[in-house]
């Protein structure tokens, strides 16, 4: 009876999420720094307590007819882990009915499964009549997605700076007003997984400090409103040059928007997205005509955005 019970409670309740796109690393602080995006995902879900519906899925945008309409999706298992959180267990028996407007690209260095995996754990709670503490939150993100970089910044906004000891932690401060991320945005996708397998066991010493210096520098210069300071993080010397052996366009593309006057630029996340900084209008027609020129040079196809940095993160969306 109080299991029929507990479905009868949840069937019917409708929770809106929203949550940005993030790049993590920025350069320098490989599994630490992340900013979020104003490119943002929403999604609707349903609770039904019909057994044998199981999940039934729309997407609007990316990922279209590929996202698994089952309980492997990344969405769906969060949405079951959050609203366990919420009553001690995802009831049996319990249906999803849920409707995605996606712009984050998928496999391209921006954040979407971060984003899937906090929505859905802020989602799941808050049908199940919980707020997640950020706290909480960031633990349970860092649980299913393995670190909490682009978790982080989903969650806070702004930029964000994360650590995974015991327990994983996260401040963030607000991005310069000003600042604008100019986004190449590759049709090539790259595994996460193949990038990371990339790199070496070790490094040498003094790449590790050079970045631990930068570091240091574009974090002290972003939180006190100086982004010139991305000029000193966006320099990489600890995977930047082993992922160039899998993505070889990637030295060229970096450099275009360096030669073209960018604050910064570096890889997004994994990729295959390459992002550049910009605090002036000048500047942003000059980078979209720099990656425009080197994708075509690099027989590349892929579409520049520009958007500006995102200093909220993911909410429960008010009832319509």
């Amino acid at each position: 009876m109080a299991l029929l019970s507990n479905l009868a409670d949840l069937d019917g309740r409708r929770i809106a999420v929203e949550v940005p796109a993030t790049s993590a690393n920025l350069g320098a602080g490989y599994d630490t720094l992340a900013v979020a995006l104003e490119i943002v995902d929403r999604i609707e879900v349903e609770a039904i307590a019909r057994p044998g519906v199981g999940v039934e899925l729309n997407v609007d945008g990316e990922g279209a007819g590929e996202l698994p309409a089952d309980r492997s999706n990344g969405f769906v298992v969060a949405l079951e882990r959050g609203l366990a959180e919420a009553r001690g267990s995802a009831p049996d028996g319990l249906s999803w009915r849920i409707e995605m407007v996606n712009r984050i690209p998928l496999s391209r260095g921006l954040g979407s499964s971060a984003a899937a995996t906090v929505a859905g754990l802020l989602a799941g709670a808050a049908l199940g009549g919980l707020t997640l503490t950020t706290d909480r939150a960031l633990a349970l993100a860092t649980e299913l997605e393995g670190h909490p970089d682009n978790a982080a910044a989903a969650l806070l906004g702004g930029f964000t700076i994360a650590a995974h000891g015991d327990s994983p932690t996260a401040i963030r401060f607000d991005a310069p007003r000003d600042l604008r991320a100019v986004l190449f945005i590759p049709e090539l996708r790259l595994s996460t997984r193949a990038m990371r397998a990339a790199l070496p066991a070790t490094v040498p010493l003094a790449d590790a400090v050079a970045n631990l210096q930068r570091v240091a520098l574009g974090v002290a210069g972003l939180a006190t409103g100086s982004p010139d300071f991305l000029r000193h993080l966006t320099v990489d010397r600890l995977h930047e040059p082993y992922r160039a052996a899998v993505y070889p366009q990637l030295p060229d593309l970096v450099a275009a928007a360096r030669a073209a006057g960018a604050l910064g630029a570096c890889l997004s996340g994994a990729g295959s997205t390459v992002i550049a900084f910009v605090d002036s209008l000048r500047s942003i027609a000059r980078l979209e005509g720099a990656f425009r020129a080197a994708s075509a040079d690099l027989d590349l196809p892929g579409r520049v955005e520009v958007v500006a940095p995102r200093n909220a993160g993911a909410r429960i969306l008010p009832e319509e």
